[in-house]
């Protein structure tokens, strides 16, 4: 098992630098680069600049070499600084701008995770054992909705809920008057009132599809043989349900982690928007118009990386929940 971690972490460092080659490429396929959108938006604003003013500009952010040598000298500062280069639009260091908003991007996401599968495995479980009763249409019911509802207007309706029935549409994650305040008690229950409607909003498509998921292996584990036999042998209900259909139901839950790290940090961009959210969506969104491609490369790379991450700790948990996939992993 040991061993299987270390290979699969191994293979982590080539995988991450051929999607981070695909992802740099990529980045500069649209035409221009900020240079020249810098230009269009001075252009906008009534300052018109000089060709020669764009090829000095260019020169000095070293924009006019290859896409390939650019890649370069970015992996190696990253390799050997831990440089992961220059934000145009923001005038500061990558990582600066994303420590500027990575913590409370963290805590919305991991908040969101916490709320989705902390809400659709007992909903799930409970659906199952309580096959077509008047819960199971009910839940059944509300997933679905979850399911077809777009993020941006559940957000909407939410805003709009909060505002005529508390005066406040929650917009953010801070009051004004604790926006720039130091943390504290007041604070803290400030965020979390405030994270409220972008959890809900978030989580809730991933939340609905999960409860289905759920359902529907618990219906195919409760009637079988091993099920059976405990229940012959006079074990309690509920003893059996944690068990051994629970236990063999949270295989496909726990795989997805992998792509829901990731699809809660990219999915929450439009929320982020519409609710006024300073995480790392909208920063992303603006880097992407912007061309602003160190910055963009940096959160496109960090998403890859969660990815691999991500992908592996379900491999682990997985290991851990079946005896099955634990040998298959000492034959590896």
């Amino acid at each position: 098992m040991l061993q299987y971690i270390l290979r699969r972490i191994i293979l982590v460092i080539p995988v991450v630098i051929f999607i981070s080659i695909i992802v740099f490429y990529i980045i500069q396929l649209p035409p221009g680069d900020y240079v020249s959108s810098y230009a269009a938006k001075m252009s906008a604003a009534g300052e018109v600049m000089t060709q020669q003013d764009i090829d000095l500009m260019r020169a000095s952010l070293k924009l006019d070499q290859p896409w390939f040598i650019q890649y370069l000298e970015w992996m190696k500062n990253i390799v050997l600084h831990f440089n992961f280069g220059y934000s145009f639009s923001y005038q500061k260091p990558v990582l600066s701008v994303i420590s500027q908003y990575m913590a409370l991007t963290l805590i919305v996401s991991l908040a969101t995770m916490i709320f989705t599968y902390g809400v659709a495995i007992p909903i799930g479980i409970y659906c199952a054992v309580k096959q077509y009763s008047i819960g199971d249409y009910i839940f059944s019911a509300f997933g679905f909705l979850g399911m077809a509802t777009p993020h941006f207007l559940m957000a909407i309706i939410l805003m709009y809920l909060s505002y005529v029935y508390f005066g406040d549409p929650l917009l953010g994650l801070f009051s004004s008057e604790y926006a720039n305040a130091a943390w504290s008690a007041g604070k803290m229950l400030d965020l979390l009132k405030h994270m409220i409607i972008p959890v809900i909003v978030i989580g809730l498509a991933n939340t609905a599809e999960l409860i289905r998921v759920m359902r529907g292996q618990m219906l195919d584990e409760l009637n079988k043989p091993n099920v059976v036999t405990a229940r012959s042998k006079g074990l309690s209900e509920g003893k059996i349900l944690l068990k051994y259909p629970t236990r063999a139901a949270l295989n496909p839950i726990v795989s997805t982690i992998g792509w829901s790290l990731t699809s809660i940090f990219t999915g929450s961009t439009i929320t982020a928007i519409v609710l006024n959210l300073p995480i790392q969506g909208p920063v992303m969104y603006n880097a992407l118009l912007a061309q602003d491609m160190y910055l963009a490369g940096t959160w496109l790379l960090f998403m890859a990386v969660l990815t691999v991450v991500g992908t592996l700790i379900s491999d682990i948990l997985l290991a851990w929940l079946d005896p099955k996939i634990r040998t298959a992993f000492r034959g590896a």
